[in-house]
Order: structure tokens, then C-alpha cells, then sequence
């Protein structure tokens, strides 16, 4: 009977893995009694869980079969692209197409990341591939977050993953104040023209011309943006129904099941409580809260050179980080509350928070070229 004690979880139950098992609480917490991000946030959490069970040799850094999803669909880089492609088969470029202008809010709201990638590089004292890792929570994308630093800095995954994931679902507490912070009454009520019709050639070659450019400018960008336009022109293309349906639903489902669970037992006591942990979601932070303050004054400085009938309201540059599309739904509730419902945003809101996407997966790709 002793030999069976000493040989049970409870003989190795230390402090650490009882931290740990509160931290899977709160996150599977937040995803079940507010709604935060269940379908990653529980898979995540459960897979904290298993990974602090001691001697169950259920961790990504063990032997054991999540070891063998994370090395296999994670480092290989395989799982967060996979996302991508299924996300994006069921996203409409139609908003961004129908205003261009806002694909620059969407590359303004990634000014949080190199803010971030800097002060964790020359301030805290992070490695240039730790620090670019770090950054990239600025862009609130979590599978560019988990792609990124699974290359850079894998030993820091699950913090990270942790930190963009928790900021994701955060959008709707971070965004409002920033949002008032930097406008005024008069800006808020401004009410944005109807956007012009989108030809059905522009959809389908959007994707394609888009692609390509992208990746020729920043090859280490393919996996993300190549995946990213394929789950688009399966969408657009208008001939390919089952395929966009199965990547947009079995596929994404099955992967998303998969990435939390091996990013979450990442999280493991000696990998996650220490001191570069709180560093980390501290710079998390302070990029997410960049990123939407980019977006809102890049739009203000747009205004300053745009005809009086043809303003930008200055709260859809908010949506330009990549929290698709959760960030343009708090933009639309923000300024709708503010204006007694006279001013609805939404559809203008889109338009840099899928630019956001594309412009986040741009720089993890120039921080891979250059520090990979």
C-alpha cells in the first residue's frame, strides 16, 4: 500500500501544481459563467489541468500524446495556420474592400506590438526573439501569437498564449475607455457614408492578389497569410461550398481542440510561475492598450486631411487589432451607447478588423525573417 502512495499523483502534489490547477479554474471560469473565449479558454484550462497532474506524464514538454500534438501540430507549425484557414472561410473581405482607406487603421493598430517588442527587448531584459514573441500579443491574434512563439520562444508559449487569449476576451472591458479617452462627443457622432457595393471579381481576386503580394514581400508570412487567403477564395469562389463549410466547421473545430489542449499543458508549474510570467502579461497589456490608442489617432490624423462629408469616425480604428469579430462588435455598442443609437459602425468597423488580421500576421512574418 506505501509503494502504491509513493507511486500516486498525490506523493508528487506540490504548491505549484495547486496554482496552477486555480489558474485552469479561473480561465475555465471566465469561458463558462461570462463567455470568454470558451471554445479555446476550456480546452486551455483542461489542458493546465492535466498537464500539473504529477507522474501522468500529460505535458507538452513529457512523452506522453499532448507532448506528441504539441511537437507534431505546434512546432511543426502546422495548427495555427489550420486556424487561420478555417477562420477565414468564414469571414467576409467585403468591408475592407468597400473602403480601402481603413486597411491602414488596421497596420496603425499594430503599433502596440513593436511598443511591447521594444521595451521587453531593451527595458525587461528579453532576448530580440523573446521580445518579438511578446509583441505580437499587441495584435490580440492568438494563433499568430502561439505561431510566433512557438518558433522564437517555445519556452515561453504558454504564457503568451495565455496573455493574448485572456487580452482577446478582455476587448470589451480594455477598448471603451481608451476609446472615450482619445475622442471627443463630436467625433464619436460622426456617421460614416454608405460604403460603396463590392464587385463579385474584387472578392475573388482580393484574396488571390493579396496573397500573393504579401507573401512575396514577406515570405516567412506565408504559412499564416497563404492559409489565411485560401479560407477566404474557398469562400468567395462561389464553387467550392463543401470545402469552405468542412474548413469553416469540422476542421476548425478539431484543430481548435487540439492547439488548446496542447498550449495549455505548456503551462506546467515550472514553466509558467515565474517572474517573466507577470513581465509578460504586463507587456501584454500595455501592447493591447497601444494597439487600439494606434488605431483611434491614426484615424483622427487621417480626418485632418479628408472632406468634411467624408470623415472617418475616429472609435473604427479601435477595431484594428485582430480580435475579429468581437473588436468591431464592442466599436459598434461603444459609439451606438454613446449616441442614443443614431450612429451604428459596425460594418465600417469591420474593415480594419479584418485589415487588422493580415497586417498582425505581416509582422510576425518580418520578426520571423528576421529573427528566426
Amino acid at each position: 500500500m506505501m509503494e502504491i502512495l509513493q507511486q500516486s499523483g498525490f506523493a508528487g502534489l506540490g504548491f505549484g501544481n495547486v496554482v496552477m490547477f486555480a489558474v485552469a479554474g479561473v480561465l475555465v471560469f471566465l469561458a463558462i459563467r461570462k463567455g470568454y473565449e470558451p471554445l479555446l479558454l476550456i480546452p486551455i484550462g483542461f489542458g493546465i489541468t492535466l498537464a500539473n497532474l504529477p507522474n501522468a506524464d500529460m505535458g507538452s514538454y513529457g512523452d506522453g500524446i499532448i507532448a506528441l500534438i504539441y511537437e507534431k501540430g505546434i512546432r511543426t507549425e502546422l495548427l495555427p495556420p489550420l486556424i487561420f484557414l478555417g477562420v477565414w472561410a468564414l469571414t467576409d473581405f467585403r468591408p475592407l474592400l468597400a473602403r480601402p482607406l481603413t486597411f491602414l487603421l488596421g497596420a496603425a493598430a499594430q503599433l502596440g506590438i513593436f511598443i511591447a517588442a521594444l521595451g521587453a527587448a531593451w527595458l525587461l531584459g528579453f532576448s530580440n526573439p523573446e521580445a518579438a514573441a511578446i509583441g505580437i500579443i499587441g495584435g490580440a491574434d492568438g494563433p499568430t501569437s502561439i505561431f510566433l512563439a512557438s518558433q522564437l520562444a517555445p519556452h515561453l508559449l504558454g504564457p503568451i498564449a495565455v496573455a493574448a487569449y485572456s487580452y482577446m476576451s478582455l476587448v470589451p472591458i480594455i477598448q471603451p475607455p481608451i476609446m472615450r479617452l482619445l475622442t471627443s462627443e463630436r467625433e464619436r457622432a460622426i456617421d460614416m457614408p454608405q460604403a460603396r457595393p463590392v464587385s463579385r471579381t474584387a472578392v475573388i481576386l482580393f484574396p488571390i492578389v493579396t496573397g500573393v503580394l504579401a507573401v512575396l514581400g514577406v515570405p516567412s508570412s506565408a504559412p499564416l497569410i497563404g492559409m489565411l487567403m485560401f479560407g477566404n477564395l474557398l469562400r468567395e469562389s462561389g464553387v467550392t461550398r463543401r470545402l469552405y463549410k468542412t474548413a469553416g466547421g469540422s476542421l476548425i473545430d478539431i484543430v481548435t481542440i487540439f492547439l488548446g489542449l496542447s498550449v495549455g499543458a505548456t503551462m506546467d508549474s515550472a514553466h509558467f510561475l515565474t517572474a517573466d510570467t507577470m513581465k509578460i502579461l504586463l507587456l501584454g497589456a500595455i501592447a493591447f492598450a497601444f494597439s487600439t490608442a494606434g488605431g483611434v489617432l491614426f484615424a483622427k490624423i487621417i480626418n485632418l486631411f479628408l472632406p468634411k462629408d467624408r470623415l472617418i469616425n475616429p472609435c473604427i480604428g479601435a477595431a484594428g487589432v485582430s480580435a475579429v469579430p468581437m473588436a468591431a462588435r464592442v466599436v459598434q455598442q461603444f459609439v451606438s451607447d454613446e449616441t442614443n443609437g443614431r450612429v451604428n459602425p459596425l460594418m465600417a468597423a469591420m474593415g480594419p478588423n479584418v485589415a487588422g488580421v493580415i497586417g498582425s500576421a505581416v509582422a510576425a512574418g518580418v520578426f520571423l525573417g528576421l529573427l528566426g
